[in-house]
């Protein structure tokens, strides 16, 4: 059988050497661009060792892993015949975890390697890898070592990260590993960064940086020749246009341009603070001035991007009722994939909690031993213990956001499995679980977010009033009462037996622990104001919810200021796709919830609602939304306090180092277009597209204006989306980016791009420029 690959050429005693001397000037020059020179740790996972991989009971295997010399790639061993590739990316990881903090080695391990287990828990829905050390000190050092790198490769600035994934995708460039470069080998380095050119244009580049006339580019020609492919035009202009002072930006220059194009109330303190935070020269720092590294360095950063820095914190006002804010909150938590035969995990909860998920759903059905369960009920989807849950949203629930979590329960369970059931929850959560209004004396309305920070408030069914939970004679016992609206829906979609009751039986345990969020069934608008006491909130199928919000939606919004909403998708919803929130957001709506586990159009603009307010999960929404006296109805705009129009102009100036979809085509380069979409009341929704550029995936630039009216921009989103152009087929999603209008910066702005699934593409991005004026 001939082989697969050819074998790799066995190098001369003076080759490895220089080879070696190489790698450890990689080694050197990665390590102190990403701040750890000569740290120990780094050492370590430099040299590497042998792991035990867990995949089940039965299957521990001893692994090589080791971190590369670009120090962002990990090498692990592989016994596969056909693997495609042995490596993964530190960008890939979410999360570094010691001791067996996984579902595998909970299950597969016991307890006794606690102190030697550690996961890495990757981004997506790529699986966990677990592992076991040799030792308790070893353990930690993967651990510790790991957690640096990934710190530190995060906490780089935009043009360090540059640099960094340039100078390394230039030595992947170098085939022969001589520290120099041919011309067929920059050649090759153009195309692994994205930019096909041709050969002329290649030749008169290469000419240019070969001082010596070696007909190799090596040191300071690699340099130059860096200098010139890093170059941005775009910023020469700008910086040209203030830069007045001996070429340079004065801070008198630099406040000149915060006020005049970036629209920022600055002032000459401020100024001063961005040369003394950004300015790399020294000599021009002492003089207050900003060189154009420096300037490029500004924009590049949180102060330099379309999103308005101090909306990264806490900002709103959180002391009004909890159903006056938009809630992040998420549809079958427990589900990694589709709800049908996809898994269910404890990781999903932890997924969502992390990305500051408010609201999570659990389906709970009787298990094996007496132990209550989670899993999509008559489908294929995997089980998990319900006590598991508990456990991984009290690990988890507080570590992004301070701000309550709301534990919707979808109840299937027997009397037995009930208790049992709040038994774990009072148990586990301990004195953060609500179970008792706030205050000595029955409420007339919700607490705020800000009162009930670490706590978390169970949303399911009730057999009594709230206020018997004053009244120390109520002597309620287990009771019948009707089933959850979503758990009835699932009959019309055939996922259960048509004899079920329609009734079920309540534990009273399981009863009490309701406080604020008591399920009731929705038999309209009057009978919920006029009968519905302020905590007894309804759920709303998307289809209904939507035919409410075209219909009534002024009286929706007048509903949702007494009371809270939640959305769930359709049933038959089974590859667990997502509805358009944006229509129920408009209604005033607060737990609109969505698959988190599928990325797409949805799921982006549910990252861009809660962008703002220091990802906390909950927005505030606009007065017009929160004022018993507003008339304000989406779809047919009257003029009031909601009617502020807006005229935004934005024009799509370049992109900076767009990555490659197809890395296993060394020729295939991106054709991208940039589209631009206001998402919000419908007589907002527009969008405005770019040609698409050949070839170019490095620095396109397409100078293009766009202008657009805003009408309520208080619910108005921007998103930006980057597609690699196909004339064939649909387009390929390269990078997207969505925010609330409110929170734009005004001004040249860097716009970040994320993955479908929400994560930064480190070095890639969008320079645009915006200007707002009131259009009235």
């Amino acid at each position: 059988m001939s082989c697969l690959r050819k074998s790799p050429k066995k190098r001369t005693k003076f080759q490895e050497q220089i080879y070696q001397e190489q790698c450890k000037k990689t080694v050197q020059h990665n390590g102190k661009l990403i701040g750890l020179e000569g740290d120990a740790d780094l050492e370590f996972l430099l040299v590497g060792g042998e792991l035990q991989k867990v995949k089940s009971s039965s299957w521990k295997k001893g692994r090589f892993y080791k971190l590369q010399e670009d120090c962002k790639t990990m090498w692990h061993e592989s016994h596969k015949t056909f693997k495609r590739t042995q490596t993964f990316s530190i960008d890939d990881i979410e999360a570094v975890r010691h001791g067996r903090q996984s579902e595998g080695l909970q299950k597969h391990t016991d307890p006794s390697v606690e102190e030697l287990c550690f996961s890495i828990i990757f981004k997506g829905r790529r699986k966990n890898l677990d592992l076991i050390a040799s030792s308790v000190e070893e353990a930690k050092r993967w651990v510790t070592g790991m957690d640096k790198v990934i710190t530190n490769m995060r906490g780089l600035n935009r043009q360090k990260t540059s640099e960094h994934w340039i100078f390394n995708c230039m030595r992947k460039a170098d085939k022969n590993k001589d520290n120099k470069m041919t011309l067929k080998e920059l050649k090759h380095f153009l195309r692994q960064i994205n930019i096909e050119v041709d050969n002329t244009y290649a030749e008169e580049l290469f000419i240019k940086c070969d001082k010596s006339n070696s007909g190799t580019l090596e040191g300071s020609e690699i340099k130059h020749f860096y200098d010139l492919l890093t170059h941005r035009e775009e910023i020469d202009v700008i910086y040209g246009k203030y830069a007045q002072t001996d070429g340079q930006m004065s801070a008198v220059n630099l406040l000149d341009f915060l006020l005049n194009e970036q629209r920022e109330s600055a002032t000459m303190e401020h100024a001063i603070k961005l040369i003394e935070k950004y300015e790399l020269d020294d000599s021009a720092k002492q003089k207050k001035h900003m060189t154009k590294d420096g300037f490029l360095m500004y924009l590049q950063q949180e102060e330099g991007l379309i999103f308005n820095h101090a909306h990264k914190e806490v900002y709103q006002d959180m002391t009004q009722p909890i159903n006056h804010y938009f809630i992040s909150s998420s549809h079958n938590t427990y589900l990694m994939e589709d709800q049908l035969k996809g898994p269910s995990s404890t990781e999903a909860y932890i997924k969502a909690l992390m990305k500051s998920c408010r609201c999570v759903e659990l389906d709970c059905w009787d298990g094996p031993n007496g132990q209550p369960i989670i899993y999509h009920g008559y489908t294929l989807t995997s089980k998990i213990l319900f006590k598991d849950v508990i456990k991984a949203i009290k690990e988890y629930a507080f570590k992004t956001s301070e701000y309550p979590v709301i534990i919707s329960l979808e109840n299937h369970c027997t009397l037995e499995q009930q208790k049992l059931m709040a038994q774990h929850m009072v148990s586990i959560l301990g004195d953060a679980l609500l179970t008792q209004p706030l205050g000595d004396q029955m409420p007339s309305c919700f607490p705020s977010p800000e009162e009930l920070k670490g706590r978390f408030l169970i949303k399911g069914k009730r057999l009594n009033k709230l206020d018997a939970a004053f009244n120390n004679n109520s002597a309620v016992e287990d009771g019948s009462v009707s089933e959850e609206d979503e758990a009835a829906d699932c009959k019309e979609n055939g996922q259960k037996p048509k004899n079920k009751p329609s009734k079920i039986k309540l534990a009273k345990e399981l009863s009490d622990l309701v406080i604020y969020c008591k399920s009731v069934h929705f038999s309209g608008f009057e009978h919920a104001r006029d009968s519905r006491a302020f905590y007894e909130m309804s759920s709303f199928k998307e289809g209904k919810a939507v035919n409410l919000a075209d219909t009534s939606a002024t009286a929706y919004i007048h509903h949702n200021m007494d009371k809270l909403s939640r959305i769930y998708p359709a049933g038959s919803r089974t590859d667990s796709s997502n509805y358009n929130p944006v229509p129920l957001w408009n209604a005033g709506c607060q737990i609109v919830a969505l698959n988190f586990q599928t990325p797409g159009k949805e799921m982006d603009l549910n990252q861009g609602r809660f962008l703002p307010n220091g990802m906390s999960g909950y927005v505030l929404k606009p007065e017009f939304q929160r004022d018993p006296a507003s008339q304000f109805n989406p779809k047919s705009l009257q003029k009031g306090p909601w009617y502020k129009k807006k005229t935004l102009h934005l024009m799509v100036i370049s992109a900076q180092q767009l990555p490659k979809l197809n890395k296993d085509k060394c020729k295939s380069i991106v054709d991208p277009l940039v589209r631009v979409e206001i998402i919000g009341v419908p007589a907002d929704a527009a969008t405005k597209e770019t040609r698409h550029l050949n070839n170019n995936g490095f620095n396109p630039m397409w100078n293009e204006n766009f202008k657009f009216d805003v009408h309520v921009p208080e619910l108005a989103m921007v998103r930006f989306v980057v597609e690699d152009y196909d004339s064939t087929s649909q387009n390929d999603l390269i990078g997207q980016y969505c925010l609330p209008f409110t929170s734009l910066q005004l001004g040249y702005r860097h716009v970040p791009l994320l993955t479908k699934r929400g994560a930064i593409i480190a070095s890639a991005g969008l320079f645009v420029h915006l200007m707002v004026l009131d259009a009235e």
